[in-house]
């Protein structure tokens, strides 16, 4: 398997760090938290002269034709400025399941607007009472004589507070665990009977709470068959769950490199406090959890083209494992490092282990991948 970057992806990765760098520090992260929507409008129009939100579809719908290696290169550089901007909402979650579940009409009518920068997608499907299932559903969607109407409350919708149009998981039969009988629905945020509760998440993201009562959707509105969108959505929560494995990696990488200038530079009894040899080892830890994490974000983005589900999955989940433990242990370990200054708002580093925190429960806790992986055989079967 050849892990070395094309010439293409080699100048995408150059442009997107160069971006972040220039335009991502610390303080100006702080000026786009406060915007009304939580991110920087000014940026995400940046984005899409750069090609990034149209990055994974197909250039007759406005996109790039990139795939699983260029999304793991942009979040990245996204997590090493813990950028604020809703890719993942819009582009991965809601982008990519109307780019591989919805028909040409749908694509035609929604890919284009991701990719210029015009429409924000959310992906509402998380319940109070799912937790790490995503096949429990209890939102329900009622034929009716113009297409389905919608009753149902979605707890944890990542940039629902922005989102022009909300992809949303309902039930159209079967028991509220089910793996048959889920449809996916398409619906303008601005519809009657759609409500939604805004706030800030811990990371510094925003989120909704979202209400769905009697909301009406014509049938051209159903993404793929309704009834048996489940394994669509199995298949961009593994997609986006490699995002976030690449995204963790640049927030370590990140934290990892301000830690190691600050061991070299602040001074303790007349000496660089990185010249203990407690702290030295501590370092190296660091380092090695940083690229074990590192290479399970390049298998789980490399297993995102296998064919088989199951196999991708095991490897997605085992990927997950290994990023959320090096997250945990990494944004510790820089925190402590630190010392005081660590544990301020006002400093950078604190806010990586925020971010890092925060990944331990999206689309699935680490002890739910975990479990997943075991009932699975294992990522390498044991021999008889």
């Amino acid at each position: 398997m050849d892990f070395d970057l094309t010439d293409e992806q080699r100048m995408l990765k150059e442009s997107v760090e160069q971006l972040i760098t220039d335009r991502y520090d610390f303080e100006q992260r702080k000026k786009y938290m406060k915007e009304e929507a939580g991110y920087s409008r000014s940026q995400w129009a940046q984005y899409a002269e750069m090609g990034l939100l149209g990055l994974p579809f197909d250039e007759r719908f406005g996109g790039v034709g990139g795939g699983p290696v260029e999304t793991m290169i942009v979040m990245e550089a996204f997590g090493r400025g813990l950028v604020l901007e809703p890719y993942l909402a819009t582009v991965v979650l809601g982008g990519g399941l109307v780019n591989l579940g919805g028909n040409d009409a749908q694509r035609a009518a929604i890919l284009p607007k991701i990719a210029d920068g015009s429409l924000l997608l959310a992906f509402a499907h998380s319940e109070a009472q799912s937790r790490n299932d995503l096949a429990d559903v209890a939102t329900a969607a009622k034929r009716d004589a113009d297409g389905w109407i919608l009753d149902g409350e979605k707890a944890f919708v990542a940039h629902g507070n922005c989102a022009d149009k909300l992809v949303v998981s309902a039930r159209i039969s079967g028991d509220r665990n089910s793996r048959e009988g889920i449809g996916l629905f398409l619906v303008d945020a601005q519809s009657h009977g759609v409500s939604r509760k805004n706030y800030e998440t811990q990371d510094g993201l925003r989120a909704a709470q979202i209400k769905l009562s009697g909301v009406k959707v014509s049938s051209n509105d159903a993404i793929g068959d309704p009834g048996k969108a489940l394994p669509l959505i199995e298949r961009v929560a593994d997609s986006a769950l490699a995002a976030v494995a690449a995204e963790a990696v640049g927030a370590m990488a990140a934290a990892q490199e301000i830690t190691m200038e600050y061991l070299r530079t602040r001074k303790q009894f007349g000496v660089a406090i990185g010249s203990f040899q407690v702290l030295q080892h501590r370092a190296v830890d660091i380092l090695v959890h940083l690229e074990q994490a590192r290479s399970m974000a390049l298998f789980a983005t490399m297993m995102m083209d296998h064919p088989d589900p199951a196999e991708r999955s095991k490897a997605i989940s085992a990927a997950t494992v290994q990023i959320r433990r090096s997250g945990k242990f990494v944004g510790q370990q820089v925190v402590q490092l630190h010392g005081g200054i660590g544990m301020t708002l006002e400093y950078k580093i604190g806010h990586y282990f925020k971010r890092l925190t925060a990944m331990e429960s999206l689309l699935g806790d680490t002890d739910h991948h975990l479990a997943a992986l075991a009932r699975a055989g294992g990522l390498i079967a044991a021999s008889a």
